[in-house]
């Protein structure tokens, strides 16, 4: 299945008309599609397509292998293996990148649109030094004489692909294009569906999206014929389950120290956002280069948001305040799945009904918050924004110093911001929503302080039964279903 991203293989498409070859980063979490981006443009644009993965460790004892020389042919004895069984051509062993890489564009036949992707190239390239260099030097002298190859370089350790590849100044001017995935849109989610989307009530769409986020990876998992229920339960509460084991399975300490790392920090947002200087103190590591790097990362991979926004009083960037866990998923993993880890892989819940356990709604009511956040920009055209221009998009906290005589501090789910307006969105998913909705929202704004000229404008996000007051009432300047979102209604 492939849906989405039409805006990447239509630019990627674009390359086929230069006269040159092109190299084309792609970066992004794992299980975002990456590769899949580069068999899709393959597949519907080229003649041939050569994909050569490098090799993460098998093994405790690989891992704890600090012999790079032995590491490396490791990988150079994979690079030959795969390409002699997509291509035919020898599988005698080379001692070198350059080598492995001349062997590989003696495959490449100018008759033909070529795509090359080198996937998990940090695996590839992490136990050779020169490696860099190495690809600098290939593409010169061997790849990029061809007029119809695009060679493609994917990874989801994004910061080894920037600080040994992107920032490298001997690649400097020689990328033509650097992607970084982020998730699916939720208008493409809902073709995950098939058929049956038409007929799936948005709720039980919702629910799987609020534990997934638009990962397309997750998203493939989904059986249309199972209710919302079914289908997470199978996901997250089976010992079988792709969603009981992902989170392992990316942050494996197999991976070195760096994934412990970042590990411990998305452990440590699990109850809720927190400063640079709070995650300091509970990882015990101190305000340096190195928190600030992890963070950086986990951000670029969808992972954390700092959701730093205009600050609505002064009309500036905000300060980075907090960090919060944002990606669907893993909130989702460290609040429920990992709490019942032990009665998972006990089976447990082979038979439990998910609704029935403890705090269940509102966990579900946190997650579609959050994903609702995170796909901020998809409420715009409900918002009747006009030809203005959105300047932020961000949860707000205010917190009233004492003593300062400044308003009382005030949380909102969502500030959409342009020049003139601030939208006040309210995001809720419950059973039955009443007119008291209406008092919550004039306290929040009544707090929210703004700079003279600004309007504030209440809007209302849901799913569940609407009182038909709160419509008729006209308080909200916008009341959108979330099956408006969902391209339902």
């Amino acid at each position: 299945m492939f849906f989405g991203r039409e805006e990447y293989l239509e630019d990627l498409e674009t390359l086929w008309r230069k006269r040159t070859s092109s190299i084309v980063a792609c970066r992004g979490r794992r299980r975002i599609g990456k590769s899949t981006l580069f068999r899709e443009f393959a597949r519907r644009t080229a003649d041939v397509y050569i994909e050569i993965e490098g090799q993460p460790p098998n093994s405790p004892e690989e891992a704890k292998v600090r012999d790079d020389a032995r590491l490396n042919q490791i990988q150079l004895d994979n690079f030959i293996d795969v390409l002699a069984t997509i291509t035919g051509c020898s599988r005698d062993p080379v001692s070198s990148w350059y080598e492995a890489f001349a062997r590989l564009e003696k495959q490449i036949d100018d008759s033909k649109r070529t795509v090359v992707l080198l996937d998990e190239i940090s695996w590839m390239g992490m136990h050779d030094a020169n490696f860099p260099g190495r690809l600098r030097t290939a593409w010169e002298t061997l790849f990029h004489r061809h007029e119809r190859l695009v060679l493609g370089i994917c990874g989801s350790v994004s910061a080894w692909i920037k600080e040994n590849i992107l920032d490298n100044t001997g690649f400097t001017g020689r990328f033509s294009r650097d992607y970084v995935l982020s998730e699916l849109p939720l208008s493409d989610c809902v073709q995950f569906w098939g058929e049956a989307r038409n007929r799936v009530a948005t709720r039980e769409m919702l629910d799987v999206l609020s534990v997934t986020g638009g990962v397309p990876r997750y998203l493939e998992e989904i059986d249309p014929g199972l209710s919302a229920d079914e289908n997470i339960r199978r996901m997250c509460f089976l010992k079988s389950g792709e969603l009981f084991k992902d989170f392992d399975a990316i942050f494996n300490p197999l991976f070195g120290e760096a994934t412990v790392a970042k590990r411990r920090l998305l452990v440590a947002l699990a109850d809720g956002p927190k400063s640079g200087a709070e995650l300091a103190a509970e990882l015990g590591i101190g305000r340096n280069g190195r928190l600030s790097s992890m963070l950086r990362e986990l951000e670029e991979g969808g992972f954390v948001s700092s959701d730093a926004g205009k600050n609505p009083e002064s009309g500036k960037e905000a300060r980075v305040g907090k960090y919060r866990l944002r990606d669907n998923y893993t909130r989702f993993y460290l609040k429920y799945i990992a709490a019942h880890k032990a009665e998972i892989e006990r089976g447990v819940f082979r038979y439990a009904s998910l609704e029935h356990l403890p705090g269940w709604n509102t966990v579900m009511g946190l997650q579609f918050e959050n994903l609702i956040v995170n796909n901020a920009m998809e409420l715009v055209p409900f918002l009747g924004l006009g030809n203005a221009v959105v300047l932020s998009a961000a949860p707000y906290r205010h917190d009233r110093r004492s003593g300062t005589g400044q308003k009382p501090g005030c949380q909102i789910d969502l500030l959409v911001q342009t020049a003139r307006t601030a939208y006040v969105v309210e995001v809720k998913r419950k059973r039955s929503i009443g007119v008291e909705i209406e008092d919550e929202v004039a306290s929040k704004i009544s707090r929210l302080p703004l700079r003279k000229g600004v309007s504030a404008r209440p809007v209302l996000v849901y799913d569940g039964e609407l009182d038909g007051a709160v419509e008729g009432n006209g308080y909200f300047d916008a009341i959108i279903p979330a099956s408006k979102i969902l391209g339902k209604v």
